[in-house]
């Protein structure tokens, strides 16, 4: 990106399809069981290793896996590699920890009510053993670290039992199984332990079995996380996204109108990069949807549109940035536009590509892949489920139309996934010439809805296909004829950085697959 002098090789032929199977669920519902929707999971994000797993959920919570499969022989997983030693394809998490992040707010001045559900997660760098990461609800973030500590107990508390001094019977060391209760002051309420008899006297030299408190240090350790840092009243509008700068120090936040820049040891003020909010609030066309950094260029960072656009810009050219270096959107095709033209164009999450060539967006309708070098359209575009454009106003009548589903992309950059209603999620082979649409379902049987779609390219442009793969057209239906079912809908996901390996979120279980 530094010039545009940057050569990414594209990549090599289209791969055969992966064979998705199920590896694990955790919070599974029973036929029937009635979600809570506190327990209904908001958020999900692998770490860069992709040995830990983190999940927000609507009650403020924040719980992390680790995984388990690569520590069983005590070697890192490129040590393992380098000595041939066959590795497990299946990919398990165990449960680490869960801690409280956010807390239902009110704020007096305005008369509003900020829940403590948790917009997006982002890990950060580790350091000293310890996890480190940022959750944010609506209006303020925070700054985790979540470390093992060894338990502290205390032992050698009281006198020697062995011993009574005068007519005061003497109270059991620490060793016994049922502490007796204490006082403020540090007597005892019980009447049977008088110290102070009236013919008590010290020795010469004092209590020889009076000890004080030791504080020992057992093998056990806990799991604590502790809030480092609570970055709060930067925005008047909702949080849509948070994310990390390579550069490992700062981050910025995004809310409708504006974009902040905060550095990670400084909660008390932070830099308004971009506001889009104009003098008059009536001339209001479009807002902020979602914005992320750059994966190793830390003075770049993208951010989507609710108009469809997404616009790069260049930290070191001003530094308010509200001119755009780049703006990515696709020209509206003439004689299509209607009533849900701009609705379904919105995007709802955008990512970059490991390797920062592309970025991968996702709209009502549609997956688009982006290259930076080239603004004058998508390279590919993926039908997500094209079978309900029929049904826009039913769509919009039951506000199912403003659901805002996520994306991600492969570690390879080779595929991208998305989810859909019914608990659906789709991958994509993205490599020129691949044919692969795969549709499965968040359950233990995720290939029982498998259905082949077919795929159609377009005009060439250059040596770059575009692409545009089609969905089942039956209007209504799912991929197998099903009724379909905008209750369940698969909103959040994440693809494993290094693996073929997807976790997503359905209600509040969270599914993991591997190829």
């Amino acid at each position: 990106m530094n010039g545009g002098d940057e050569v990414v090789a594209a990549p090599a032929g289209p791969s055969q399809p992966l064979d998705w199977k199920f590896s694990q669920v955790f919070g599974e519902r029973t036929a029937g069981e009635e979600v809570q929707e506190v327990d209904i999971i908001s958020a999900i994000e692998f770490d860069k290793t992709g040995d830990h797993l983190a999940t927000g959920d609507r009650g403020g919570r924040v719980v992390l896996f680790e995984r388990t499969d690569t520590k069983d022989h005590g070697l890192s997983r490129r040590d393992l590699e380098r000595m041939d030693y066959p590795i497990s394809r299946q990919p398990e998490f165990r449960y680490k920890t869960e801690f409280q992040s956010h807390e239902p707010e009110f704020d007096y001045l305005k008369s509003l009510e900020i829940e403590e559900k948790i917009n997006k997660i982002r890990w950060c760098q580790t350091a000293n053993g310890a996890l480190f990461l940022l959750s944010t609800n609506d209006k303020t973030i925070k700054f985790w670290k979540v470390q093992e500590k060894k338990v502290k107990k205390i032992s050698d508390m009281n006198l020697d039992p062995s011993k009574a001094v005068g007519n005061g019977s003497i109270a059991s060391s620490s060793n016994s199984s049922s502490p007796k209760p204490c006082l403020a002051n540090g007597g005892s309420p019980d009447r049977s332990y008088n110290y102070l008899g009236n013919d008590f006297s010290f020795p010469p030299g004092g209590l020889p079995s009076l000890r004080l408190p030791v504080v020992v240090t057992s093998q056990e350790t806990n799991l604590m996380a502790r809030c480092r840092r609570v970055y709060a009243h930067a925005h008047d509008y909702h949080i849509n996204s948070i994310s990390n700068n390579s550069d490992g120090e700062t981050f910025i936040s995004a809310d409708d109108l504006r974009i902040n820049l905060w550095n990670l040891e400084i909660s008390n003020q932070s830099f308004n990069i971009v506001d889009v909010k104009p003098a008059n609030m009536e001339d209001l066309t479009e807002v902020i949807t979602s914005a992320e950094f750059h994966p190793t260029h830390c003075n770049m960072l993208a951010y989507s549109s609710s108009k469809g656009s997404i616009r790069l810009i260049d930290l070191r050219q001003s530094a308010l940035c509200d001119s755009h270096t780049k703006l990515f959107e696709e020209p509206e095709a003439p004689g299509s536009r209607s009533f849900f033209t701009e609705i379904i164009a919105s995007i709802s999450d955008i990512k970059f590509a490991k390797d920062g060539r592309y970025i991968l967006s996702r709209d009502y309708m549609t997956l688009k892949l982006w290259d930076i070098n080239m603004d004058s359209g998508p390279v590919a575009t993926f039908q997500v489920h094209e079978y309900l454009r029929p049904k826009l106003c039913d769509l919009y009548e039951n506000d199912s139309i403003f659901d805002k589903f996520e994306c991600c992309l492969s570690g390879d950059g080779l595929r991208v996934a998305t989810g859909s209603y019914s608990n659906l999620f789709r991958v994509f082979g993205c490599a020129p010439g691949s044919t692969e649409a795969t549709t499965m379902e968040a359950s233990k049987n995720p290939m029982r809805r498998q259905v082949q779609t077919p795929s159609r390219p377009s005009r060439s442009l250059t040596s770059i296909t575009r692409v545009v793969r089609r969905g089942v057209e039956t209007p209504g239906v799912d991929a197998n004829g099903n009724s379909f079912d905008f209750t369940t809908k698969l909103l959040h996901l994440a693809w494993h950085p290094t693996e073929n390996s997807i976790a997503c979120a359905a209600a509040n279980s969270l599914y993991m697959y591997y190829a």
